[in-house]
């Protein structure tokens, strides 16, 4: 079974050996790592672990914990793609989709920026409406978005008017980027977090706008 854990650990020669040395300790091996962010004395990273049948996420955090300075800000079930190429294989399956071009961006959208859902809204003559989903997006749909016309990504207010409840309850996490000037924008939701940082949503925007591009 594989985990997706971030961490934040301290920005030093020997930290993720150190980590790597930990998680090892309780079965776990490392399948894959992304830097998120740096910041001053700090890297947060995304780390896929591999463990044993039956073992549970708590031996992770407490083992990556015990180490000076780690902090885990989330851990989660990982199902999706190791490969440090996601971004172009999306788009080209974006590219060459015989099919709603749009459904296959949400349907990999989740995958490639590690969400649970994802949706293209747009707003017509009775309000917003949700153009297409992924399998994971909620029935609930946002009746309202205010922050529509989108000029650039942005994180979205996760406890604003216009969420649904239900999104709430489930402390889920928004983001989003404009698909062009089409007037569309690709929303993320993170059920359960954790926080989207500037940096994913930088890589959010960049990925709409060239399948903006693509979409034509």
């Amino acid at each position: 079974m594989s985990f997706l854990l971030r961490v934040q650990l301290p920005d030093r020669p020997g930290s993720l050996g150190a980590l790597a040395l930990a998680l090892g300790s309780v079965g776990a091996d490392i399948l894959s790592l992304d830097v998120v962010e740096r910041g001053a004395g700090y890297a947060l990273d995304d780390l896929v672990v591999e463990v044993g049948p039956g073992s549970l996420p708590d031996t992770l955090l407490s083992a990556a914990e015990a180490l000076e300075g780690v902090r885990v800000d989330s851990i989660r079930p990982f199902t999706g793609m190791l490969d440090t190429h996601r971004e172009l294989e999306l788009i080209d399956q974006v590219a060459t989709a015989r099919d709603d071009r749009l459904q296959t961006l949400v349907d990999g959208a989740p995958r490639v920026l590690r969400v649970g859902w994802s949706t293209v809204v747009d707003v017509g003559p009775n309000g917003a409406y949700r153009v297409v989903g992924s399998s994971g997006a909620p029935e609930t749909h946002a009746g309202d978005v205010p922050w529509m016309p989108l000029q650039k990504p942005a994180i979205l207010d996760s406890e604003a008017d216009w969420v649904p409840r239900i999104w709430k309850d489930m402390d889920t996490k928004l983001a989003a980027a404009p698909l062009g000037d089409t007037g569309k924008a690709l929303m993320l939701g993170r059920p359960g977090g954790p926080e989207f940082r500037p940096s994913e949503v930088a890589r959010l925007g960049y990925l709409a706008g060239i399948i903006a591009t693509v979409l034509g």
